[in-house]
């Protein structure tokens, strides 16, 4: 039945719906789980498994794509969270090469919805930062010093990914809004925009760009993450447009 999945009259997406078929993006969970508003992007089922159709994947990964695009155009910041073990590695590692904000490890409450106490945190962490490169630590008896270095490391683990977030972000992309309903409670209660990669179980209400795929594959989530960093990034690297005025001059 997945290989029906290709039967398509749209020749030029065929090699992307290949694409996401080998990454597994189009596997689903058991019947019995399918969040009831996922049911327009099932194609059908397979020994219970629930099987997405890549059809409707394609066209709502090349609308994220485009709005990613326009993102990048206008250098806006987009945050990227997935914390769940498929997701953790592959956002930190697009995020790290896009220069973005991203969020591998636990959602801290409050990220957007009490954005000054992160960025008081912040502070504090810049500020204990250039006191251990400038030798101030040394100051300390042993222990506390200790205790000043492990902070120094748990501030990495819990903010290093958000470290240069000076604002709110323009957009999120996240990987599985139900396991992230935090952050994805806070988009929504800030108004920002989320682009989210749904599998079978989650709601798609209020995301505003759903990508019906397998959040669950790491495969299926590099392959996707992959397009939506490429499109944004184009985005970033297009040259403003010559007005006529500007030609003359």
């Amino acid at each position: 039945m997945a290989i029906a999945i290709l039967d398509t009259n749209d020749k030029a997406s065929a090699p992307e719906l290949e694409k996401l078929l080998l990454a597994g993006a189009h596997l689903g969970y058991g019947k019995s789980t399918r969040h009831p508003k996922m049911q327009g992007y099932i194609f059908g089922s397979r020994n219970n498994i629930e099987i997405f159709d890549l059809e409707r994947t394609e066209e709502c990964l090349v609308t994220a794509e485009e709005f990613l695009r326009g993102l990048g155009s206008a250098k806006k910041t987009v945050l990227w969270v997935g914390t769940k073990p498929a997701a953790s590695v592959v956002i930190a590692a697009v995020a790290q090469k896009l220069n973005s904000p991203y969020v591998n490890e636990r959602w801290l409450g409050g990220t957007l919805t009490n954005f000054k106490i992160i960025e008081t945190r912040l502070n504090y962490w810049a500020n204990l930062e250039k006191e251990k490169e400038a030798g101030g630590l040394d100051k300390y008896v042993k222990k506390e010093k200790m205790l000043k270095i492990v902070e120094l490391r748990k501030l990495q683990r819990m903010l290093g990914g958000i470290k240069h977030l000076k604002f709110l972000p323009d957009a999120l992309v996240i990987i599985d809004p139900k396991e992230e309903k935090t952050a994805y409670a806070e988009a929504k209660k800030k108004k920002i925009p989320v682009i989210g990669v749904l599998n079978t179980d989650c709601d798609p209400t209020g995301v505003v760009y759903p990508i019906p795929a397998n959040d669950n594959s790491r495969s299926a989530i590099e392959l996707i993450l992959s397009r939506l960093a490429k499109a944004y990034e184009e985005g970033f690297c297009e040259k403003p447009a010559v007005t006529a005025v500007s030609a003359q001059l």
